[in-house]
């Protein structure tokens, strides 16, 4: 194998971040190993082996825990050592990050055309990021619209000779959007929608995809409840309110909110994705796409279903939180002559805070 070869200039690279990085201070793959796994379950340190002797390849996730370790000082700080979330970063050791993170990539990009395994990397699922892989119920759920905004529209009252259900659904347009392209790709999956007020018992339990924010979707307000996120989806007050999604930071909190011209319209939604563990069933996920206003919630949807994006931000799930149990990305979605516009993930601007849950 030559000297320049691109499997060995990677694992060379790990290899020196651990025993060089940090002058003085060699870390053991053993310690290597136990940051990366949370403390609670670590990697073994044959894998941590594997990438060094050029046998195997890390996946793009590792070689993100990587950066992340090696940006900061404060990895080290305390015994075990940690692996801090990239949320945690101060603005300097962010940079230091992301020159270290492209740095591993263009070398893991080079490596992986040579013949050899990437472990440690499940393989996508071929329907994309919405394809569930199995024939369980799969539930999405919207909010109703409350009833002073339906006052007076016969469509909407269930007593009127021209009443259409639908009428009563909030985020209606993110809704088509979703549930066509969720039967699409999942052709043997049983699809339902209904508004939060309709579930029955056996809905809870089921793949959950929940649309719309706290202000109306109750059942998003109960799940954001029993997650651990650091994120909270600040409900308006009134019609005035724009309100905004609050992130929790090491010194404090930072507010993230819609923007809107001296005309009152709005220029710019916040959008909040999350996938995690269902917490009524934990074979099932729950998803949940919401903004601040209906243009938010719709920008988030078409991440992951319009034609011309969904395949770079899917790639771009995968390389960030891939296997990860559960995660977050609180995302731009620009509203152009009132319609809003897909947001691209790829695009760090785009993306305003990311969280992904540890390894159990």
């Amino acid at each position: 194998m030559l000297p320049d070869d691109p499997r060995r200039a990677l694992a060379r690279r790990l290899r020196a971040l651990r025993e060089e990085h940090w002058p003085g201070l060699g870390i053991t793959q053993h310690q290597l190993a136990e940051a990366f796994g949370g403390g609670r379950r670590p990697l073994s340190i044959s894998l941590i082996s594997s990438w060094e002797n050029m046998t195997a390849i890390p996946p793009a996730r590792r070689l993100e825990a990587y950066a992340t370790f090696f940006a900061t000082m404060r990895s080290v700080e305390t015994n075990p050592y940690r692996l801090l979330l990239p949320s945690q970063l101060t603005e300097d050791e962010r940079a230091t990050r992301d020159a270290l993170r492209h740095e591993l990539f263009m070398l893991r990009d080079r490596a992986a055309t040579e013949p050899g395994p990437i472990t440690d990397a499940p393989p996508r699922p071929p329907g994309g990021f919405w394809h569930f892989n199995d024939e369980n119920i799969i539930t999405i759920v919207c909010a109703q619209l409350p009833q002073d905004l339906l006052a007076g529209f016969s469509y909407a009252d269930p007593t009127s000779p021209d009443y259409v259900a639908l009428y009563t659904y909030a985020d209606l347009d993110a809704l088509i959007e979703l549930y066509g392209h969720i039967r699409m790709v999942n052709p043997n999956n049983q699809v339902y929608f209904k508004t939060a007020p309709e579930l029955v018992t056996d809905d809870y339990t089921s793949h959950l995809v929940l649309l719309g924010g706290v202000d109306w979707n109750f059942l998003t307000r109960d799940l954001l409840k029993r997650v651990e996120l650091p994120v909270r989806q600040v409900a308006r007050a009134d019609e005035q309110d724009i309100g905004g999604f609050e992130v929790r930071l090491d010194n404090g909190t930072k507010l993230f909110a819609p923007q809107l011209d001296r005309d009152g319209q709005l220029v710019e939604d916040v959008g909040h994705f999350y996938r995690g563990r269902n917490p009524f069933n934990a074979k099932r996920t729950v998803t949940i796409c919401n903004g601040m206003y209906g243009r938010g919630t719709l920008g988030v949807v078409r991440a992951l279903t319009d034609a011309r994006f969904r395949n770079r931000n899917e790639t771009f799930l995968a390389r960030h939180f891939d296997n990860a149990p559960a995660f977050s990305i609180l995302t731009r979605v620009e509203v152009v002559m009132g319609q809003a516009l897909t947001p691209d993930w790829t695009q760090p601007d785009t993306r305003v805070h990311e969280w992904l849950e540890p390894e159990a």
